[in-house]
């Protein structure tokens, strides 16, 4: 009876574990926009690309996690300014926020005035390289990092799969 307890906890944590992610090579923006689109790979490399550098990456707590070295990428605000929210005012443009999510269900958001209207907004990136490997050839294709926070580990995101627009009412 023990063996047969411990064989079914085994499978239950095996069942548990988490699969690999799939690489995402493209992202949509939907949700409060006039309309939806969808970024590829290949369209990110018409984007300026920028030297961010070197970031370690830390927990909730500001423990190291890992360090990444040699980062490139593009600005998300360079993307989001070709999106046209459903607004009638600009005025309300402070009531957006921009809902970014991983294909692992991981979430980060940012509001409108923090990426356009903040130096914050000159730190998100989409990262277009990473320890000299391009972005198409590595497993977590479409990563994301906010390089100014002070806990990089919160809003650093893997596999962008969408960024839902939103509004708060």
């Amino acid at each position: 009876m023990r063996n047969i307890l411990i064989l079914f906890l085994f499978l239950g944590t095996t069942a548990l574990a988490q699969e690999p992610l799939k690489q995402t090579l493209s992202f949509s923006i939907s949700g409060k926009v006039k309309n939806s689109s969808t970024i590829t790979l290949d369209s990110l490399n018409s984007y300026p690309v920028k030297v961010i550098g070197d970031i370690k990456v830390t927990d909730h707590l500001g423990t190291l996690k890992h360090q990444d070295d040699q980062l490139k990428g593009v600005l998300l605000k360079d993307i989001l300014s070709h999106t046209v929210l459903d607004a009638n005012s600009p005025k309300l443009y402070s009531r957006f926020y921009f809902a970014c999510t991983g294909n692992d269900g991981y979430v980060v958001v940012y509001s409108w005035n923090e990426l356009f209207n903040t130096e914050v907004g000159n730190h998100v990136f989409i990262i277009m390289e990473k320890n000299g490997i391009k972005a198409d050839k590595m497993p977590e294709s479409i990563q994301m990092t906010s390089a100014s926070d002070f806990k990089t580990g919160r809003r650093y995101l893997h596999n962008l799969d969408k960024i839902v627009v939103g509004e708060v009412n």
